[in-house]
Formats: C-alpha cells, structure tokens, sequence
C-alpha cells in the first residue's frame, strides 16, 4: 500500500471514530512531506464543504502560507465530488491520487455521482438567476484596473 494513502486512511479512521463524517480522509504531500491532511468534517461541523479534501487543502495552504499548491499531489480515500476537484484544480495540484471511485461511494450510500452529471442549459436555470450583471461588470472592471494585484 503507498504510504501516503495509509495516511489518508487512518485520517478517515479518525474523522469515522469521532462521528465527524464520512469515509473520506486526505493528506497533501510537497517533496515528499506531508503538509496537510484533513478528513471529512460535514456533520461535526454542520458544514456541506468540510469533505476531507478541503480540510486537507486549508492546512497545506497555511504550512506554505500560499494559495498556489503546485509541486503537490493529494492522496484522498474517494475520487474528489466536483467541489473538491474544482478546489483542487485550482489549487494548482500536480498529481490526484484516490482510492474508491464514484460508484463504491454511491453503493455505501453517498450520492457523489448526481453530481457529475452534466447539467443542460435548460437545467441550469433552475438553479442560476443572472441579476445586476452591469454592476457586477463595473465591480470586475475597477477590479481589472488595479496594478499588481495577484489573482488566479
């Protein structure tokens, strides 16, 4: 077994042990060093966002005091929902490993795959409401104009 997904492991373990959430542990690795871990958290926090991959996130981003993770890889428990990997991918993580996939998630009842569905335009819609668009234009224009602002 890799190293670094036992870890991610006995994190989960943790997070099951004191009623925090799911399966879902995580640990972030720079140079061969763990520099954040973290498992799932939802229920102890009453917080939808608090997946293991996330928590694993915060704290790496406080060892580097950076935003920027590149030159890490995560090791996570389950393939990340769409939330985790769009935090990932912004994170700028060179490698993505994980352990059970999406249909081993949904079989001990999570429902992950829901989630991975495309959504239409049409459906879209249900969901998104477009309103002050010319304010929010402004807001992005001075915001555009200010001079060595740092941004992803």
């Amino acid at each position: 077994m890799n190293k670094f997904m036992k870890v991610a492991i006995e994190e989960a373990y943790e997070g099951i042990k004191h009623g925090d959430g799911g399966p879902f542990g995580a640990v972030i690795v720079k140079n061969g060093e763990i520099i954040g871990k973290g498992h799932n958290c939802v229920v102890k926090e009453k917080d939808p966002t608090c997946h293991g991959e996330m928590e694993a996130i915060h704290q790496a981003c406080k060892t580097l005091n950076n935003f920027d993770l590149t030159g890490c890889d995560i090791y996570t428990t389950g393939q990340p929902c769409p939330m985790c990997l769009g935090a990932l991918l912004w994170a700028h993580l060179d490698n993505i490993y994980f352990g059970c996939d999406y249909q081993d998630t949904n079989d001990i009842g999570f429902s992950d795959e829901q989630y991975n569905e495309k959504m239409s335009i049409e459906e879209q819609k249900k969901y998104l409401k477009q309103i002050s668009h010319e304010e929010c234009l402004k807001l992005y224009e001075d915001y555009k104009n200010i001079k060595n602002k740092t941004h992803y």
